[in-house]
């Protein structure tokens, strides 16, 4: 059973915590993680991106010249892939990136990334997260006592104060402990939880 330590925003340790062998003590498994976060980031793309073919090019009705007795090559549509402002060949078109990732495979994955942070010591359990006004300054300082390059903060609740605190900080993401997935947690290097979050994510996830 993988055993923390707690600390305080000021970066002193104030006791230890238990975890849950089965969400963050779990064997790694490298290719279960590869494979969930490039489904989750083609569930991310549109499949907008579209190009015209010569059939679909505004103009190029009318043969340019006659087929014969020209000396040019013959032609039989300005819009010709070959012709600049022609059509285009084997372009892009509106597709479904859209793959289902299996509940049970998503779950395993998760467990294998918080277990990932374990095993890194890039898992910062803080006893509570709150400040007294919204002030971009708090959070940065915070993340400076612990020299933190950059983080997701896992909240157990929803505090205005410190949501707001952390919006401008473009290296930390802010996520409710319900919202954890695969992608978020292995983008950034640290994962910081309070200690009610490990408790809600346990809860929520575990068996």
């Amino acid at each position: 059973m993988p055993i923390v330590n707690i600390f305080d925003k000021e970066n002193n340790k104030i006791g230890q915590v238990n975890l849950n062998d089965g969400v963050f003590g779990c064997e790694i498994n490298p290719n279960l993680l590869h494979s969930v976060v490039r489904m989750h980031l083609l569930n991310q793309r549109q499949g907008t991106a579209c190009t015209k073919t010569r059939g679909e090019v505004r103009g190029g009705g009318k043969k340019p010249w006659k087929q014969k007795h020209t000396g040019r090559a013959r032609v039989g549509s300005i819009r010709s892939p070959l012709w600049v402002g022609g059509g285009t060949i084997f372009g892009p078109r509106p597709r479904d990136w859209s793959r289902t990732i299996p509940g049970k495979v998503k779950r395993k994955a998760l467990f294998n990334a918080l277990s990932s942070k374990v095993k890194e010591n890039k898992l910062l359990v803080l006893d509570s997260i709150s400040f007294p006004e919204v002030k971009t300054k708090l959070a940065a300082d915070m993340l400076s006592r612990f020299n933190i390059k950059n983080a997701l903060l896992v909240l157990d609740k929803k505090d205005e104060n410190v949501l707001k605190s952390f919006r401008n900080i473009k290296i930390v993401d802010v996520l409710p402990f319900e919202s954890l997935n695969v992608y978020d947690v292995m983008r950034r290097d640290t994962l910081i939880c309070t200690k009610n979050s490990v408790e809600k994510i346990q809860e929520y996830f575990g068996d």
